[in-house]
Parts: C-alpha cells; sequence; structure tokens
C-alpha cells in the first residue's frame, strides 16, 4: 500500500513530543511535521521513507539541519542506529540537538521494533551510499559532535565520519533506552557487519571488535 499523503494544516497528533520550534512551519502530514529531507512527490505529497537525495549536498554545503532545514550552530547531532555508533559512519547529515532528540522520540520509524523496514509502495529511488541495514534496529542514537569528515563509499557515493562525541543519548519506543535494549541491539546487529568483515579479512575483523569495544564505552550504565 502507498504511504503518499497530502499535507494539511491538521493539528499535531495526541501525544506527540512537544514539536521545537524550528518545526512548527514545516506541513503536517497524519499530525506529524513533515522533516526537511523529505522529497516532495509528483503528486504534491509526502512519503516519509523517501529523502530527497538533492538535499544532502545542499545540507553539507550550507550547513543545513536535515530535519527542519535550518542553519546550523557549532554543535552537529546526528541521529544513529548502533551499528553506525560501532563504524562511526553516517549516511545523512546532521541536525540540531533538538530536532535530533525530538525526532529519536518522535519518528515512527526510529520507534518502531519490527525486523524489517515497509518497502511496500515505494517509489523508485537511487539506493542510498554505503550498505544499508534494513533492519529496525529498535534503538536510536543521537550523536552530537562538533566535527565530522566526508569520505567517498567507493561506489560514487559520500559518506560521513563522524568524530568524538559531546554527548550521547539512546532511545527506544519514544524514551531513554535501557542498557539491556542497547545491547540487545548491538548484538542483533553485528552478525551483517561481521560478515562484511569477513568478505576482507583477518584485519578487518580485528578492526571491527575494536570498533565495537570503542562503542561500549557509550551505552548506558
Amino acid at each position: 500500500m502507498s504511504e503518499m499523503h497530502t499535507p494539511t494544516t491538521a493539528p499535531y497528533r495526541p501525544g506527540l513530543p512537544p514539536v521545537p520550534a524550528r518545526l512548527r512551519g514545516r506541513p503536517i502530514v497524519r499530525g506529524y511535521p513533515v522533516p526537511w529531507f523529505v522529497a516532495q512527490l509528483p503528486d504534491g505529497g509526502y512519503d516519509f521513507r523517501v529523502a530527497d537525495g538533492r538535499k544532502v549536498a545542499v545540507a553539507i554545503r550550507e550547513q543545513r539541519c536535515w530535519v527542519c532545514g535550518q542553519r546550523l550552530g557549532a554543535f552537529k547531532a546526528f541521529t544513529l542506529g548502533p551499528m553506525c555508533a560501532v563504524n562511526r559512519t553516517a549516511a545523512e547529515p546532521p541536525a540540531h540537538a533538538e530536532c535530533a532528540h525530538w525526532s529519536a522520540a518522535a519518528c515512527p520509524f526510529l520507534n518502531q521494533t519490527q525486523h524489517r523496514r515497509r518497502e511496500g509502495g515505494l517509489p523508485e529511488t537511487a539506493p542510498p551510499p554505503g550498505e544499508m541495514l534494513t533492519r529496525q534496529p529498535g534503538v536510536a542514537l543521537v550523536w552530537i559532535t562538533k566535527t565530522f569528515t566526508l569520505f567517498d563509499d567507493g561506489k560514487g557515493g559520500t559518506l560521513i565520519e563522524i568524530d568524538e562525541p559531546t554527548q550521547t543519548a539512546w532511545y527506544c519506543q519514544g524514551r531513554a533506552a535501557t542498557r539491556a535494549e542497547v545491547l540487545a541491539s548491538i548484538e542483533s546487529g553485528l552478525p551483517a557487519l561481521r560478515a562484511l568483515a569477513e568478505q576482507e579479512g583477518e584485519a578487518a575483523l580485528a578492526a571491527l571488535a575494536a570498533h565495537v569495544a570503542r562503542a561500549m564505552r557509550y551505552v548506558p550504565a
């Protein structure tokens, strides 16, 4: 079933966390503000699963928030899955801290715990850069840093290497995630990373183990 929806001026859905001021001017679809990165479809509607790939370059070049589209300050907040915390790689540009925290708490996709993404009715789009895991991680991480670096994914795309965080916060189903929930999500995602590392050999497996140990510093106590 298609998930294309036309924006309205309807109120926000009940139970939604308070919407940041920067997002209050965005169109509203199904009671949610439409993030800046979501592509507008030919019929004028939106499918929250479809990002406008052209905005990646704009966000990076003009230092714009991926969620609200306004200018960023000194701190950049990435909303990540746990495997991105392991390899410190992001495919999407950063956001304001308040936009990232709100997204992690309110976004239905980030709040779901089903194992696979819903793919039905998706329009044709270019694949994202890097190796995307299609599972639902069950937890989301807001990783705030001051700096990041762009690099080529080897397939014509661009990825982001995120630097040391100044702050991290884990979410699960709209609330603070527990240590057990974060650990379970990491463990369920590692087989996919191990499979990729195994294709590259022992050095890659050793690097993955080091990256996992490094990421464990940011798991909730």
